[in-house]
């Protein structure tokens, strides 16, 4: 029986677009168990993610989507693990912007596979945030991570380049509000909630 399980990671930085600057906390999230890992999002200080790992194999480095504050410490996660860099390949402007002397290792697709700890871990497409943004839904532990696509409260920021309001809608209604209503949606920022609680959130109209 696998023993995977998430663990957390916060790491503080900054997040720029459209020629404005936030202050952010990032949601970090370490899938799987004492052996293996696989790293959600690549967000600000390469070291503390590190350290977490704890000396763990990294499988893959898993780019929700290519804001700079997914992706900013992305290379040297790989250089650190020997693990792959994963995005979905919509997001390769915002990456080139960030990273434009190293690309990703490799693709996302959707209804691609990962396996890590024994356990399988499926990637949503999810566009609408960004045109790359993907969701990992793992089963084994009744858990969907989001990114930035769906929070406490509702949907993620559209009002930005590279996004689309009735396009991230349409993805949490058809992609992500499907799944079982007690599911753990693991968030890139802030607090985690249920597929369930954020239902009334989502508005119907697209």
């Amino acid at each position: 029986m696998s023993t995977a399980r998430a663990e957390r990671v916060v790491t503080s930085g900054t997040f720029s677009l459209d020629g404005e600057t936030f202050d952010v906390d990032n949601n970090v999230w370490l899938v799987g168990d004492d052996d293996e890992v696989l790293i959600l999002d690549a967000a600000h200080d390469a070291a503390t993610i590190v350290a977490a790992v704890a000396g763990r194999r990294v499988t893959a480095v898993v780019c929700t989507h290519g804001h700079d504050d997914h992706i900013g410490a992305a290379p040297a996660l790989a250089e650190a693990t020997g693990a792959p860099v994963l995005l979905h390949p919509a997001d390769r402007e915002l990456w080139d912007t960030v990273h434009p002397d190293r690309a990703p290792d490799g693709d996302l697709r959707d209804g691609q596979r990962l396996l890590v700890a024994g356990v399988r871990a499926r990637v949503l497409h999810t566009p609408g945030h960004t045109w790359g943004s993907c969701a990992l839904h793992v089963p084994f532990l009744d858990a969907v991570f989001t990114g930035d696509t769906l929070f406490h409260g509702g949907p993620g920021a559209t009002g930005r380049s590279y996004s689309d309001r009735p396009t991230i809608l349409a993805s949490l209604r058809g992609r992500l509000l499907t799944l079982p209503g007690g599911t753990v949606v693991h968030t890139g920022h802030g607090q985690d909630t249920t597929i369930a609680a954020e239902r009334p959130h989502v508005p119907a109209a697209l």
